[in-house]
């Protein structure tokens, strides 16, 4: 783990602060984790594949990225060809876009089943850039952003929220590429320099640091804090209460 500086690092220091959103200030890392295990587990126990999805699959190719993204990226790391479909494809369709869509339904379902609540640590960090009057944003590749900050009860906290719907509708890459966190800092009127990001995934923090942020904070939660340092941030924190002085 990279030691937080002395005195502690203050995001509010900076004129904005993008979050991810699933492992950064929710626990819904944990409930994209549990469906995405669901949908791939099935998946290769149809096609009558032995060799299981793990969790290291999960970092490697799915964390942080666009869903449709995310199985492609699988898919091929398996050697398996699927026609990318469109995303009118039903959850039934063996096709990319079918994948992807059949995780968001079992994802929805956890989500209703189980409910999220933000991690405290967080949720500090959040009333600190408050009281400053530090502008933050989510950025996050997910389509249910929204829902899971309604769930969580603090969608009113984020002045802009550039989710997987509004990536789409405005044609920006996906992470690992900067496209979403550049429109997230230019929607809130901040200088790219002067901007932090906070990611928990490799493919967030490559994004941070290809987009020349002023600041890219990894959080590990399982991605390991040597994987988000090699990826570019520029401090590794277990939990964003370490970000509070």
């Amino acid at each position: 783990m990279v030691p937080v500086s002395s005195p502690p690092l203050r995001l509010d220091s900076y004129d904005a602060v993008l979050f991810d959103l699933d492992g950064v200030i929710t626990p819904t890392g944990e409930v994209h984790m549990r469906a995405w295990t669901v949908l791939f587990d099935d998946f290769l126990r149809e096609r009558g594949i032995t060799e299981p999805y793990t969790d290291a699959d999960y970092f490697a190719h799915v964390d942080g990225k666009p869903r449709y993204d995310g199985v492609r990226d699988f898919l091929a790391s398996r050697r398996i060809e699927l026609p990318e479909g469109s995303p009118q494809d039903g959850s039934d369709a063996q096709s990319v876009a079918g994948l992807g869509n059949r995780k968001n339904d079992v994802f929805a379902g956890i989500l209703r089943t189980d409910g999220v609540q933000a991690y405290p640590g967080s949720l500090r960090v959040l009333d600190q850039l408050a009281v400053a009057g530090t502008a933050v944003a989510v950025v996050s590749s997910s389509r249910n952003a929204r829902a899971v900050l309604e769930a969580a009860g603090i969608v009113e906290r984020f002045e802009v929220v550039v989710d997987g719907t509004v990536a789409a509708e405005r044609g920006l890459a996906g992470k690992p590429a900067p496209d979403t966190f550049w429109d997230a800092a230019r929607q809130l009127g901040a200088a790219v320099e002067r901007c932090a990001v906070v990611e928990d995934a490799v493919s967030g923090v490559a994004a941070g640091r290809a987009g020349r942020f002023g600041l890219v904070v990894g959080v590990d939660r399982g991605a390991g804090a040597g994987a988000l340092q090699d990826a570019g941030a520029d401090v590794v924190v277990g939990d964003l209460a370490q970000l509070v002085p």
